[in-house]
C-alpha cells in the first residue's frame, strides 16, 4: 500500500499503548507503530510503572508523534488508558499491547473502513494469534500462526463474549462520550468491559483483513489477562461487573430489558434475582414488589434491583401492575420465585427474548423454556402488556394476555440465539465422527444464513480436503489466496496440491506460508483458520515443520 501523504486534513489516529514490565518487547512494538502507512498519527506509550522503558526506546523519544507518559506507581491499564486519552487528540483512537505488533497497513486499512460508511462508529480486523515459545533471554521463537477469532459483528454474542480484540479495534474519540471513561475498578477482560459498553450506542464493521499480530507463549505466560485469571473469585467479580454494567442512556442500538420476580417471600425473591444474574447475561434490570416484612428478608447483592413496595395481601397480578408503573424497558419478563434454571444454561432469558428481538411485530409472549402451569412467566413487549393490563386488571396476568389476543407460546428451537455456533458446533462433531460430507454442507448453510463466509469457506476447503475432493478443496483455496491469503489457507492449498501430485506448486504455497510465519508481511490475509488443518490444535506453518501434521 502506498504511504500516505499524511495531509492535515487526514483524520489523526491516537494510538494507546500502555506497558508494564515488558521493556524488550516494547520498541518492537513501537517500530509496528511508527512504521504505518498511514502518516497522520500520534502516539501515546503510557509506562505503568514496573520496569523502566526509557533506554529501551530512547531512539524514539524526539519523534514529534510520540506521547511518553512515564509513572512509576502502577495502577492497571483502565487507569493508564484514561489518562492517555486526556492527551489524546485523534478522531480515531486505536490501541496496542507492549508485545504485540501492527502490519504497516493496520490505521490505513480500518480508517478507510471507518471513512468510507457512516452506519458503524468502530471497526476491526483480524489478528494472526502467534503462539512462541520464550526463551530465557526473553526472545521469542514462533511456533505457528492462526487466526483464532474472525467473526462478524454479533450483538448478541458480544453481550456474552468479547470477539473483538483491543489491538483489532479502531473506533471514533467521541464514542467514549457515551460509553464513558474506562472502568479503573476491573483489571481483567477491560477489552470487553469497553466493546461491550459500544455495542449499546453502535454497530461494529467487520474488516476481515489480518492487519497484526499478538503473543501467545506456550507454557507459562506473563501476559496480565492471563494471570489475572487465576485468582477465580477476582475473575468472576470482574466479570459480573462487566455483565451487569449499564452505560447511560438513551442507546439507540440496544433494547432494554425490565425483569419482574414475583413472590412473596423475600429471601426466595432474593434467590431468584441471584440465580437470574448468573444465568443470563443480556441486560437488564430487576424489579421486586415486596411488602415491608418481606423487605426485611430480601438481601440479594445483585446490582440494577428495584424493590417496588406494595400492601400486605397484593395479589400476583397487584404486584405485576405495581411493578409495570415503574418498568422502563422496551421488552418486560415476568420470572416467579422457584422457577428452575440448571446449573449449565447461561441464557435462561435470552431463548424466549431472542424472538422477540428479531420480530417486525410485537404480539406474542414467549414463556421461559422451563416454564410450567405451575410456575409460569414469560417476556413480551412493555406496551403490550401494559395495554393488556388496562383492558383486563381484573384478570390473572396469563389470563389478562389471552384474553387481549395476546397469543402465548415457547420460542422455537431455532429462534434461540446462537444458532450460528450451534450450526458450528454441529459441524465439528461431524468432522470427528469422520462425516466431511455433511460438515461440507453444514458451512454452505451457515455462510448463507448468517454470513462469515471467508471463515466458512475456509472450513469448507478443510472439509473437502479430508473428503479426498482434493481438486475442489485446491480451488476453494486458491481462490481464497488469490485476495485472501493465510497460513492455514495457503496450507490446505498445498496439501490439496500435493495430494494431486502438483508437488512444484505445493512446495511454493509451503514457502509462502513459512514466510508469513517468518514474519513476511507483504502478503495481504484475511478471514478464520481456526482449526483449518487439524481440529486437534493450533496450525503449524513451517514446512519442514508440518509434514508430520499431515
Amino acid at each position: 500500500m502506498t504511504p500516505s501523504i499524511g495531509r492535515q486534513h487526514d483524520p489523526l489516529v491516537t494510538v494507546l499503548i500502555s506497558t508494564y514490565n515488558r521493556p524488550q518487547y516494547l520498541a518492537e512494538a513501537l517500530v509496528s507503530v511508527l512504521a504505518q502507512t498511514w502518516a497522520h498519527f500520534e502516539v501515546i506509550v503510557v509506562r505503568d510503572g514496573g520496569a523502566p522503558v526509557r533506554e529501551a526506546i530512547a531512539e524514539f523519544l524526539d519523534d514529534s508523534r510520540l506521547i511518553f507518559i512515564d509513572r512509576d506507581r502502577n495502577c492497571g491499564k483502565p487507569y493508564s488508558y484514561n489518562e492517555a486519552l486526556q492527551r489524546a487528540r485523534g478522531e480515531y483512537l486505536c490501541y496496542l499491547d507492549d508485545d504485540d505488533v501492527f502490519y504497516p497497513h493496520h490505521i490505513e486499512t480500518l480508517v478507510h473502513a471507518i471513512t468510507q460508511q457512516d452506519r458503524c462508529q468502530a471497526v476491526y480486523s483480524d489478528l494472526y494469534k502467534t503462539h512462541c515459545r520464550v526463551l530465557p533471554d526473553g526472545r521469542r521463537i514462533v511456533l505457528a500462526k492462526n487466526v483464532e477469532v474472525s467473526r462478524d459483528f454479533d450483538r448478541m454474542l458480544m453481550l456474552q463474549f468479547n470477539h473483538v480484540f483491543h489491538v483489532s479495534l479502531l473506533h471514533r474519540r467521541d464514542l467514549l462520550d457515551k460509553t464513558g471513561p474506562y472502568n479503573e475498578t476491573i483489571n481483567v477482560l477491560i477489552d470487553w468491559d469497553m466493546t461491550r459498553r459500544m455495542s449499546f450506542y453502535t454497530d461494529f464493521l467487520h474488516v476481515p483483513v489480518v492487519t497484526g499480530e499478538f503473543y501467545a507463549p506456550v507454557g507459562q505466560s506473563d501476559r496480565i489477562s492471563v494471570q489475572q485469571r487465576k485468582n477465580v473469585n477476582d475473575y468472576l467479580r470482574n466479570l459480573m461487573t462487566i455483565r451487569s454494567t449499564r452505560p447511560p442512556k438513551p442507546w439507540p442500538c440496544m433494547r432494554d430489558l425490565s425483569v419482574m420476580v414475583l413472590g412473596a417471600d423475600g429471601k426466595a425473591a432474593a434467590q431468584t434475582v441471584r440465580d437470574l444474574w448468573a444465568h443470563t447475561f443480556y441486560p437488564q434490570q430487576y424489579y421486586v414488589p415486596l411488602t415491608p416484612l418481606e423487605r426485611s428478608a430480601f438481601s440479594s447483592g445483585v446490582p440494577n434491583v428495584v424493590v417496588v413496595p406494595v400492601d400486605e395481601g397484593t395479589s400476583i397480578q397487584g404486584r405485576v401492575d405495581a411493578a409495570l408503573a415503574l418498568c422502563e424497558g422496551e421488552f418486560t419478563g415476568i420470572v416467579p420465585c422457584g422457577i428452575e434454571m440448571s446449573s449449565g444454561e447461561s441464557a435462561f432469558l435470552e431463548r424466549s427474548l431472542n424472538p422477540l428481538l428479531t420480530a417486525s411485530r410485537q404480539d406474542t409472549a414467549y414463556e421461559w423454556v422451563e416454564a410450567t402451569p405451575q410456575c409460569w412467566g414469560a417476556v413480551l413487549a412493555t406496551d403490550t402488556l401494559r395495554a393488556a393490563r388496562r383492558s383486563h386488571p381484573q384478570l390473572p396476568v396469563q389470563a389478562s394476555l389471552s384474553a387481549a389476543g395476546i397469543e402465548i407460546r415457547k420460542p422455537r428451537f431455532e429462534q434461540y440465539p446462537f444458532q450460528f455456533d450451534l450450526l458450528l458446533r454441529m459441524a465439528r462433531q461431524q468432522e470427528r465422527e469422520g462425516d466431511w460430507r455433511s460438515a461440507v454442507r453444514v458451512y454452505d448453510f451457515a455462510a448463507r444464513q448468517y454470513g462469515n463466509t471467508q471463515w466458512m469457506q475456509t472450513l469448507k476447503a478443510n472439509a473437502l480436503y479430508h473428503q479426498s475432493r482434493f481438486e475442489e478443496a485446491a480451488a476453494l483455496a486458491e481462490a481464497l489466496n488469490r485476495t485472501a491469503p493465510t497460513v492455514a489457507r495457503l496450507m490446505i492449498e498445498a496439501r490439496a496440491r500435493r495430494k494431486s501430485k502438483a508437488f512444484s506448486a505445493a512446495a511454493h504455497l509451503y514457502r509462502r506460508a513459512e514466510a508469513i510465519l517468518d514474519g513476511d508481511n507483504t502478503e495481504r490475509s484475511t478471514g478464520c483458520e481456526e482449526a483449518a488443518m487439524d481440529t486437534s490444535g493450533p496450525a503449524r506453518t513451517a514446512a519442514p515443520r508440518l509434514q508430520e501434521s499431515f
